[in-house]
């Protein structure tokens, strides 16, 4: 046999064992052996000047045609009524500012409903770090809350006199990780003693809920509060009061939402960076090296106001928007942010400096969620917690402009090397593929079902 046919024999039976590992490894040795100036993998570099905005000078992003959106589901449009008979009251307790309040309540709908309980008027604890003091009836319309909670979970606002006469047995769940069984950690406690008050575990699964609670909680989230006739008149005089068409911003960059980042920026003036040291506390401390790096291109870094701007200069939002910025008190480096764009408005400078002083943080907070999910368009640069109302409830009334900036793109970005033109195609890019499919809303799925274009 001559050598040439002998080495294609040996091929012949080696092959699969050679390419094999070739195949499951060429992955890690690509990641290994790129040079440290190549983005991220899960990042592409714009190649086109086609793409972005600036080059045409014309496009926008919201003129871009969606191929899917979010809607509100029907499936849990209809009650699902609970047994008549009860097993007990419950009380939410709901802690923080408007929108973890808000948070916590709605979870505890779901929660009442999933105990056969009957739901009393939760309770807003006063909360000094938020420099707020008002309850559930001072924000949100009581009746209609219980008026459209009907057939989900049953609200009342007093209870038999046996019962109201005594404090309700505490159960606190707030600090529970992981999946939360309430049926069998808190439902013998509400049997035993018929009158529980509980804060819902931050971070449980609604997803394995059974669909009568899903349901509860769907309906009392997003149908049944309403803010109550005093503050619902002033938010819509402060609408009225905005020059129209207008885009609301939630800007999010104080001393301690920077502080408990752990990021550290470059270029902020010393003032800033005085502020944000004062707040950072022991268990605060700033990240260093390969972990600040890695932290950061995790998204994990709120972006200042000028990042801010320059990304919605690459969308070809125009510098001469009407802008209301929905934000609370102490931002930080502003001057970057209204240096590009001019027509700011907000509540201070709006509302007379008596009604603004007297309001509460609750009512400010209000105010600004009903504002901005009336707006014509809606940008958020950090998803916390109002953040992520708003944009559901602007899914449920049809309000498809509604964008949440990318912070991780920016960093990744940023981190090799991109700048000016490239830079703002790149943030074209990633923000477009976002707004065109959809995403970058996490609206919970039993309540919202996405309908394709």
């Amino acid at each position: 046999m001559s050598s040439s046919a002998s080495a294609a024999a040996w091929w012949a039976r080696s092959r699969v064992r050679i390419l094999l590992p070739v195949i499951f490894l060429a992955p890690a040795l690509y990641f290994l052996l790129s040079p440290p100036s190549s983005p991220p993998f899960f990042f592409t570099l714009p190649t086109s000047r086609e793409e972005s905005p600036s080059a045409s000078g014309s496009r926008v992003i919201w003129a871009q045609r969606r191929v899917a959106e979010w809607r509100s589901c029907g499936w849990w449009r209809a009650a699902m009524p609970a047994p008549s008979r009860r097993n007990g009251y419950i009380r939410i307790d709901c802690y923080g500012g408007l929108n973890q309040l808000r948070r916590d309540l709605c979870d505890g709908i779901a929660v009442v409903r999933l105990l056969n309980a009957t739901m009393v008027l939760p309770k807003f604890e006063v909360a000094a770090y938020w420099n707020e003091s008002s309850g559930f009836a001072d924000v949100f319309d009581v009746d209609y809350f219980i008026e459209q909670t009907r057939g989900y979970v049953e609200v009342v606002k007093d209870m038999p006199e046996e019962i109201a006469s005594k404090e309700p047995f505490k159960v606190d769940c707030s600090k529970r990780k992981g999946h939360f069984d309430y049926v069998e950690t808190v439902l013998p406690a509400l049997l035993e003693h018929q009158y529980i008050s509980l804060t819902p575990a931050m971070s449980q699964r609604r997803d394995r809920n059974p669909s009568y609670a899903k349901a509860s909680y769907c309906q009392g989230c997003y149908n049944a509060l309403r803010l109550n006739k005093n503050v619902e008149t002033k938010a819509i005089e402060l609408l009225q009061a905005i020059p129209k068409p207008f885009l609301s911003l939630h800007l999010r960059f104080e001393p301690d939402m920077v502080a408990y980042s752990r990021c550290v920026y470059t270029g902020l003036s010393s003032k800033s960076l005085s502020a944000i040291e004062a707040a950072r506390g022991e268990d605060r401390k700033a990240l260093t090296g390969e972990a600040a790096l890695l932290w950061r291109n995790r998204g994990k870094c709120p972006l200042t106001p000028s990042e801010t701007a320059f990304i919605l200069k690459a969308l070809g939002i125009p510098t001469d928007t009407n802008i209301y910025l929905a934000a609370g008190d102490g931002l930080m480096e502003l001057e970057g942010f209204t240096s590009i764009y001019k027509n700011i408005y907000t509540k201070s400078s709006l509302l007379t400096h008596d009604d603004f002083e007297k309001m509460h943080g609750n009512t400010k907070a209000a105010l600004d969620y009903y504002v901005s999910v009336s707006s014509d368009a809606y940008v958020a640069t950090f998803f916390g917690n109002m953040d992520k109302m708003v944009t559901a409830m602007r899914t449920m009334q049809g309000h498809q402009k509604t964008l949440v900036l990318s912070r991780r793109a920016y960093a990744n970005y940023t981190a090799v090397g991109l700048s000016g033109e490239q830079l703002a195609m790149a943030m074209w890019d990633a923000h477009r593929e976002e707004y065109i499919m959809g995403r970058g809303s996490a609206l919970p799925e039993q309540c919202f079902c996405e309908f394709k274009l």
